[in-house]
């Protein structure tokens, strides 16, 4: 499912990644720990074409998701298949204020000039998939911390992405909230048999994981 070879990455003189590697499988949970500062974000950033590595040509980077070569695509490409590929659960939530739950959902679909019954309709299974359907017309200042990350959640799934990041899912929530959260991405695997990659400081979600990557000094330890 996702696959990186060689990918480096400096900010001026700072080398922050230094030969990433791994291979990831559908369906597999896999979350990424380290200390603060060791490039666990970057590394999602480029998984997520978001970034991109420095001089891929000169070490041979490579970056495949569902065997396509990513790291070929040019920018217009890479926004076509990052809205059709991958869907992205922030920390913060970054939910549009000025939206409903429903229009926050839907907004991935909209990106992708699918149709407004057509998006309704999913977002609406979504969102009582996870719980929401009472919340749908709420914009996320009337939603508590766990409804807004279960909104970003249900926006993420919108496009069936092959695979799923999470950059810190559950460090803005309470222990019940994130331990939901956390069942709530096992329940997707289990279902759906959906992909996830998770940067995380929380043990218990690392420890859930089918996989656990130590990034540490630019490099994966374990």
């Amino acid at each position: 499912m996702v696959l990186v070879k060689n990918i480096y990455k400096s900010f001026g003189n700072l080398e922050v990644l230094k030969g990433i590697s791994l291979h990831i499988k559908t369906g597999e949970i896999v979350s990424i720990i380290g200390e603060s500062g060791a490039g666990k974000s970057t590394l999602l950033q480029i998984i997520g074409t978001l970034d991109k590595p420095t001089h891929p040509e000169k070490h041979h980077s490579l970056l495949e998701i569902d065997n396509l070569p990513v790291t070929q695509f040019r920018d217009k490409e890479l926004s076509l298949f990052r809205n059709q590929n991958i869907g992205f659960i922030f920390q913060f939530h970054q939910l549009l204020p000025e939206f409903t739950a429903l229009e926050n959902v839907m907004f991935p679909g909209m990106i992708a000039g699918k149709g407004k019954n057509e998006l309704q309709k999913k977002a609406s299974e979504l969102l009582k998939y996870l719980n929401l359907s009472h919340r749908l017309d709420h914009k996320p200042s009337e939603l508590s911390g766990g409804e807004q990350q279960r909104v970003s959640v249900a926006r993420a799934l919108m496009n069936d992405p092959k695979v799923i990041l999470a950059d810190e899912p559950s460090g803005n929530l309470d222990s019940k909230n994130a331990e939901d959260l956390h069942q709530l991405f096992l329940q997707l695997r289990q279902e759906f048999n959906q992909t996830f990659i998770i940067v995380t400081h929380n043990n218990q979600l690392a420890e859930m994981s089918d996989k656990c990557l130590v990034i540490k000094d630019g490099v994966i330890a374990e």
